[in-house]
């Protein structure tokens, strides 16, 4: 009986990784991208240097692109959806908008997240003042190689603040989650600024740090020791301006007294929205998302990326907040399970 291949939906880093070990294990896979390019979103957004390993996006995640790209064993869609998912583990038929259909012996969903919109937080000043960017902006200036310019008149700041949780853990805008990866980015990002730009006094407002496992010493300590980066333990108020520089406004809730400070650039830390799609993949591919939205898993201890649908697996930030790293791993792990699985269906279906 000839094997079906397995169908992935997502091109960045969890559903690469997973078309990889699909690929090199010998079995065929089928990945559906809905953009032009692969990569996701270190890629078509343009990130800068990832977290932990300092190496630029367009290598790293490109690298794995490429690969993907070459492996004979993957076919690669791009400016592809799939709109129809019918069928049971072993014998899952897909059809794309296109009106193409894949026969697929299983299927794994690595389609990522939104990163939080700003103009959800307009007394934080994005939308309204033009030097108020997020972290992905920012990312964009890095790896651009042009330095860190105000976008209002192309100036050096002499100083930048990051606001950590822009769209996490604020149950005022339905956000109760922590993104995870925000606090580490931001430390890096203000590393980096100071390396570019050592002229540039750089301040972090944070609620608390979670630099969390190893990240600690690397990341958070560093940025302080070593790059000069000031800590502000504060809650904002607003983000307003004088006519000439920003102003930032809220409570030290380390001393308990209104803080005022006037910044030249103010980056915004957004967090990790669920995918905008999550409510069209999960009607599609008849999987349900848990309370925040996000595509619900089976219990780890059975099959840590099975959903509520057999033979549909799951990878990365399309189960909530994840870093690059794991997502890869998750990927990794969907890979062998799906195969695993498909063998079992494959073994049955013949006796």
């Amino acid at each position: 009986m000839t094997e079906r291949p397995i169908l992935i939906v997502g091109g960045g880093p969890a559903g690469l990784a997973a078309a990889q070990a699909v690929g090199t294990s010998g079995r065929k896979a089928v990945l559906v991208e809905k953009a032009a390019a692969l990569g996701g979103a270190p890629i078509l957004q343009g990130y800068a240097k990832l977290v932990p390993s300092h190496e630029w996006a367009r290598d790293a995640i490109g690298g794995m692109v490429a690969r993907v790209q070459q492996n004979a064993n993957v076919t690669v869609l791009t400016d592809a959806q799939v709109q129809a998912f019918a069928g049971e583990p072993g014998r899952f038929v897909a059809t794309l908008k296109d009106g193409k259909r894949i026969e697929a012996e299983a299927a794994i969903l690595a389609t990522g997240f939104t990163h939080f919109d700003s103009l959800n937080k307009p007394e934080w000043g994005f939308g309204t003042y033009p030097d108020v960017v997020t972290t992905v902006q920012v990312e964009q200036m890095i790896s651009s190689g042009k330095g860190i310019r105000c976008p209002s008149d192309g100036r050096v700041p002499d100083r930048v603040a990051i606001l950590l949780c822009v769209g996490s853990r604020d149950r005022q805008i339905g956000r109760e989650w922590c993104s995870k990866v925000c606090c580490t980015v931001s430390a890096n990002m203000a590393m980096e600024i100071r390396e570019l730009s050592p002229q540039t006094n750089v301040y972090i407002y944070y609620m608390d740090i979670r630099t969390f496992g190893l990240y600690e010493g690397e990341f958070y300590w560093k940025s302080q020791e070593e790059a000069k980066v000031k800590y502000i333990k504060a809650r904002i108020a607003e983000v307003t301006s004088d006519g000439k520089r920003l102003v930032v406004k809220g409570e030290d809730t380390l001393v308990k007294r209104p803080i005022t400070i006037p910044f030249d650039l103010v980056v915004h830390a957004i967090g990790m929205d669920p995918n905008v799609d999550n409510m069209t993949l999960s009607a599609v591919f008849g999987v349900t998302l848990n309370r925040y939205g996000y595509i619900d898993k089976a219990t780890p201890y059975a099959q840590m990326a099975q959903t509520s649908r057999p033979g549909v697996y799951v990878a990365g930030a399309a189960t909530g907040p994840e870093t690059i790293d794991d997502a890869i791993a998750q990927g990794q792990a969907a890979a062998l399970a799906a195969m695993t699985r498909a063998g079992v269906g494959l073994a049955r279906a013949a006796e």
